[in-house]
């Protein structure tokens, strides 16, 4: 049993502690002390001197929940208050996702989808040891777990990013690579469904995955089609994890189109059998409509598509994709030119799909959210409390514990973030306290920017950011770097 300390720095006393294992919620009061807990236990308040208190009466005491899927790369530079992320509860993110980092790539324009972090003013860091310098002289509010974008090695060493890599700069990318995860990068990530990465073969990305093995490093991939061909792709990423031999992330699994719908069925049946025999995990948002750049191809076969941003026309962010078209009464193609660069947010997922896979065996919450968008998708304001509000306590998915794992316990594992995730004494106190019967998610497809209801407070590395729903002012994020890096 540890030693109750006389002191501590902050006490959480009188909520109930969820501790992010799947464990039932207990009565408990939380010490900290600098940026860890340091007990548990009940009526704390009454043996421990504390410097400061939080009432948790009626509240959820919780670890801060893990965004396994972000492309915050540049947010946490641009915007380090973090406001979209920590007003939900997020006190971790994991970047660098869909093979788009901020690093390594300078000098240059970014071919889409790298222009979703920014244009080529904040793509000024040749390696991710001078972004992750940038980063820790001037942290955020939260904590980042950053990935290596495969696109961004391929965009930095081929003069043409539309053709297989050859052996000269495969070599090059896996130079960078090692740079990267020697600097303390978790893994590689691929956006191989996009036009700069989907010629890359089978192989080019095994070669780079075999460079994880000895860094502990995990593979995430936006997968090469999401659909009629989803069960290919899920084939293919099941072969680059046992052929490096390394863990699996399959980011936002879904299922795109009409065609597709109700394949979730046999794509979980495969990521389940696949279990057995090597580490395969996947994320996934809660809504039935996905964001990304304007592309022709992509809006064939959607629902509908909502602008998001627009560089040569940004007044038309938020008006429909097919309105515009209607005015300016040209095909699909010439409207996505006069458009691009653009992003846009398409309707193509089913909600039998979608409930499916939230209710999958350790799937894990990923936002997706894009912080640059002039109109973004809501859940970038929206996810984590969409999850604990709608399909958990309004629909009854899954039990507030288990949703609560999936969020903390599950992706500090999955991602190897050390002593993060759950609520014990030892761990960092990564912390959010939550109103269990009022959290929802408030942003929608028409006012997508506002903020949650429900969250109260959230700490990151023992210091209050967010209180009486606005950003305290401190910074006290951190990388969070694989164990195995030299940094």
């Amino acid at each position: 049993m540890p030693t109750v300390p006389t002191t501590c720095d902050l006490l959480i006393h009188s909520g109930d502690v969820i501790d992010g294992t799947g464990g039932v919620r207990v009565h408990l009061d939380v010490a900290v002390t600098g940026d860890r807990i340091v007990a548990l236990g009940d009526h704390l308040d009454a043996r421990i001197e504390a410097t400061s208190k939080i009432d948790a009466s009626g509240l959820i005491v919780a670890p801060g929940f893990i965004d396994t899927h972000t492309h915050d790369d540049r947010a946490v530079l641009s915007s380090p208050d973090m406001t979209p992320k920590i007003s939900q509860g997020v006190t971790s993110v994991v970047t660098g996702n869909c093979g788009i980092s901020l690093a390594p790539f300078a000098g240059r324009e970014p071919p889409p989808p790298m222009n979703l972090l920014g244009d080529g003013r904040w793509y000024r860091f040749a390696t991710m040891r001078e972004y992750m310098a940038e980063i820790e002289a001037s942290p955020p509010a939260l904590n980042l777990a950053p990935l290596v974008g495969h696109t961004a090695l391929r965009a930095t060493v081929m003069d043409d990013v539309y053709r297989a890599a050859t052996a000269a700069e495969i070599a090059g990318m896996e130079t960078l690579l090692d740079e990267a995860l020697e600097a303390g990068c978790i893994g590689l990530s691929t956006g191989l469904a996009y036009p700069p990465a989907f010629e890359a073969p089978t192989d080019e990305v095994v070669t780079l995955a075999n460079r994880l093995v000895a860094y502990g490093g995990i593979y995430a991939t936006h997968m090469r089609d999401e659909g009629t061909a989803i069960l290919d792709s899920v084939s293919e990423t099941l072969e680059i994890g046992q052929r490096a031999g390394v863990p699996v992330v399959i980011s936002h699994h879904k299922c795109n189109g009409r065609a597709s719908w109700g394949m979730s069925r046999k794509t979980l049946s495969a990521i389940a059998h696949a279990r057995a025999k090597q580490s395969v995990n996947l994320d996934v948002y809660p809504y039935i409509a996905g964001s990304t750049v304007l592309l022709a191809d992509w809006i064939t076969g959607t629902d509908r598509v909502i602008v998001t941003w627009s560089a040569q026309h940004p007044e038309l962010k938020g008006r429909d994709f097919e309105s515009i078209r209607s005015d300016w009464g040209c095909s699909v193609e010439e409207a996505v030119e006069r458009l691009s660069p653009a992003g846009g947010i398409y309707f193509k997922m089913n909600e039998e799909d979608l409930q499916r896979i939230l209710r999958f065996q350790d799937a894990m919450i990923g936002s997706d959210g894009l912080p640059h968008d002039a109109f973004p998708h809501p859940r970038l304001w929206g996810t984590f409390p969409r999850v604990l509000g709608h399909y958990c306590r309004e629909l009854g998915l899954f039990p507030l514990e288990e949703a609560v794992h999936r969020m903390t316990g599950v992706p500090a594992r999955v991602f190897g973030l050390t002593d993060r995730g759950t609520v014990r004494v030892g761990a960092h106190a990564d912390l959010v306290l939550f109103d269990a019967e009022r959290v929802i998610d408030e942003s929608d497809f028409s006012v997508p920017t506002r903020q949650a209801t429900g969250i109260y407070q959230v700490i990151v590395n023992g210091k209050q950011i967010w209180r009486g729903g606005e950003w305290t002012g401190a910074k006290p994020g951190r990388i969070l770097r694989s164990e195995r890096a030299a940094h």
